[in-house]
C-alpha cells in the first residue's frame, strides 16, 4: 500500500483540473503557479502551444514577501501585460491549489482590471 503524500493528492487535483480547462487564441489559459519563492502568472494557447504573455515575481528587483499584497501586485502586473496583447477572456487555471488566499487575490485583481475569467 502506497502512502499518499500531499503533492501527489496535488497533481491528481492538478490533471482532473487540466481534462477541463484547455486555452485558445480567442480565450486563453491563464495559469497560475506558486512556489515557496516565487509567482509565476503565464497566459497560454494551448491549441498553438505558446505562451502569449507572463509575468512572474522573478521580473522584480527587489525581493518580496510572498503575501496577498504581493499576490495582488503580480496580478495587477500580468494583466496588464495581457491587456497590452489584446487579451480580453481567460480560461482560470488554479494548477492545482484550492482557490483561497494568494490564488483567490489574483483572480479578483484580474476581475477588478477588466479581465473576464
Amino acid at each position: 500500500m502506497k502512502i499518499k503524500t500531499r503533492l501527489d493528492y496535488k497533481v491528481r487535483r492538478h490533471l482532473r483540473l487540466r481534462h477541463k480547462v484547455r486555452g485558445s487564441a480567442v480565450r486563453p489559459r491563464m495559469s497560475v503557479c506558486i512556489t515557496n519563492k516565487h509567482i509565476y502568472i503565464q497566459f497560454i494557447d494551448d491549441d498553438a502551444g505558446n505562451t502569449l504573455a507572463s509575468f512572474s515575481t522573478l521580473s522584480l528587483e527587489q525581493s518580496m514577501k510572498l503575501n496577498l499584497a504581493t499576490a495582488k501586485e503580480i496580478g495587477k502586473k500580468a494583466v496588464e501585460e495581457a491587456l497590452g496583447k489584446g487579451i480580453k477572456q481567460v480560461v482560470f487555471d488554479r494548477g492545482g491549489r484550492t482557490y483561497t488566499g494568494r490564488i483567490k487575490a489574483i483572480a479578483e485583481t484580474a476581475r477588478e482590471m477588466g479581465i473576464k475569467l
